[in-house]
């Protein structure tokens, strides 16, 4: 079973592309959304999460880690899971990213993300990378902002990079693929033309090549706090599916 972990509701976007890919595998899922969003904790508290977030999807019966959150550093979720294999974000995205070889590339991430350098890591040498931590932006997300309160956030953010021009906005964030329409909108108003890129697709793929993904398609979601926004989210994500919420 593969086990995917988050801070909340990001993975979310991580695991409907694998069930694009998938359909068939069994998913254990947990969302720490007492703790959401991880953006802004220090070092020491993202090691201390993810180790509990990891055992608790082993206690799922995960024999396979995908971790959604960019800001668990790849050397903290491998330490977290010992010997069970990992995959986290950076890999896959950088192997994607080498479609868009050479290309000007705007990240917008956390601020643990953007601190962490996880990307400019990853990215060397690949694209010419510059970076944007938006605070406020993942935690609106998980607790259901209404449109015109993310957008504020978004333009707010945006607006000291006006003027310069990138070809591409790679979102940092598994949460902010859930706001997409509302980013690509402001992100277009002040940057112009300019595509936004979803890393989960590339994860997704990764996870298809080294996961087993047999199965009968179940889906269990363990959160740390009742949330409906969460409950709302995977009713809209995976309507046709079989799952069960239930709280840890």
């Amino acid at each position: 079973m593969i086990g995917l972990f988050d801070s909340g509701s990001g993975g979310l976007s991580v695991l409907s592309a694998l069930r694009v890919r998938a359909p068939e595998a069994d998913i254990a899922y947990f969302g720490d959304i007492t703790h959401a969003p991880y953006g802004t904790r220090s070092p020491q508290e993202l090691i201390e999460l993810t180790k509990a977030g990891v055992a608790i999807l082993k206690e799922m019966g995960a024999t396979e880690i995908v971790s959604a959150c960019n800001s668990v550093a790849p050397s903290i979720l491998s330490g977290a899971a010992g010997t069970t294999p990992v995959i986290e974000m950076t890999k896959p995205t950088a192997a994607g990213m080498q479609a868009h070889r050479g290309a000007r590339v705007l990240l917008i991430a956390t601020p643990a993300t953007v601190n962490s350098r996880i990307y400019e890591n990853a990215l060397a040498n690949i694209v010419e990378l510059d970076s944007l931590a938006i605070p406020g932006l993942a935690g609106a997300i998980e607790f259901g902002a209404a449109d015109v309160e993310i957008a504020e956030i978004v333009r707010e953010a945006l607006r000291v990079k006006k003027g310069k021009r990138y070809g591409y906005l790679l979102l940092g964030c598994t949460h902010y693929p859930l706001a997409l329409s509302t980013i690509e909108i402001e992100a277009r108003n002040i940057l112009g033309e300019i595509q936004c890129i979803n890393p989960a697709g590339y994860v997704a793929d990764e996870a298809v090549e080294r996961c087993d993904c047999t199965g009968t398609g179940k889906l269990d979601f363990k959160i740390s706090k009742d949330s409906e926004p969460f409950r709302a989210r995977v009713r809209a994500l995976f309507p046709a599916a079989r799952y069960t919420i239930a709280c840890v």
